[in-house]
């Protein structure tokens, strides 16, 4: 699944692909290295992200998603938590809907359960703007995967199929160092709830607090990580780097598979 942000305030890219036309070039670039999702986002859910209106997140993403959807063969889910914007995004051609508050908005599982698109549920303490303050957990893979698997059911409950639905942990959303840590190492666990497991830790701060690398200088960690979590079970690796982290997985795959 790769990134693709159309913000002017993403923490890694933001402003870059803001223009339909540089998103369109953007999305051309990540489907030529292998993307199979491009993860379409109009609001930034960075740390202390200032949230937008739903009109404005909508004239962000609806003419970036035709477009991709026009050109290329490649599936497009939209990250909002907005039901008035997973209906513009799904009506422009959209066929995930991908939630870092996992469905909780009012009608938000009605409307996909009705549209029949993917969802994927993440876990997140808080909201971006104060999500890193203090979070604190006293079995963090317990309380994430019983927060997932609730969701999770809530999902089936509203008529949402069994396998239309992925879980993420939500690494990095509300979360110390040692937590990111215990819920990599936790992934198997997840995986056990039924559903595939999405992972995404593509140049994240915690990375440059361990490494003591700036943003663009992330990658090797990045790949690090994302090979660890499909090593433990992950399925879907969400990321800015498309090429470099499908080779890291597929290698790790190909060991898995003994191929």
């Amino acid at each position: 699944m790769a990134v693709l942000n159309v913000t002017p305030d993403s923490f890694s890219d933001g402003g870059r692909y803001a223009s339909t036309a540089a998103a369109l070039d953007r999305a051309a670039s990540i489907v030529a290295e292998g993307a199979a999702i491009i993860d379409v986002g109009g609001e930034s859910t960075r740390p202390g992200a200032q949230p937008v209106g739903a009109g404005e997140e909508i004239a962000r993403v609806v003419p970036v998603i035709e477009a991709i959807v026009a050109r290329f063969e490649v599936a497009v889910s939209i990250d909002t938590s907005k039901p008035e914007v997973m209906a513009a995004a799904v009506g422009a051609g959209a066929c995930i809907v991908n939630d870092v508050n996992a469905l909780r908005a009012p009608g938000a599982r009605d409307f996909t359960a009705d549209a029949g698109v993917g969802v994927c549920l993440m876990h997140m303490r808080g909201e971006p703007r104060t999500m890193q303050d203090e979070p604190r957990y006293d079995d963090v893979v317990a309380e994430v995967g019983g927060f997932l698997g609730a969701q999770r059911g809530a999902c089936l409950d509203a008529g949402i199929a069994p396998d239309a639905i992925v879980l993420d942990p939500g690494i990095g959303f509300g979360k110390r160092i040692e937590h990111n840590f215990a819920l990599l190492r936790g992934i198997g666990s997840l995986a056990a709830l039924g559903s595939p497991v999405l992972v995404g830790v593509s140049r994240k701060s915690f990375i440059g607090r361990v490494l003591g690398r700036a943003v663009d200088e992330r990658l090797y960690g990045g790949l690090g990580l994302a090979a660890l979590a499909v090593a433990g079970g992950a399925r879907i690796v969400r990321t800015h780097d498309v090429a470099p982290t499908l080779d890291a997985i597929r290698m790790v795959d190909a060991v898995l598979q003994g191929e």
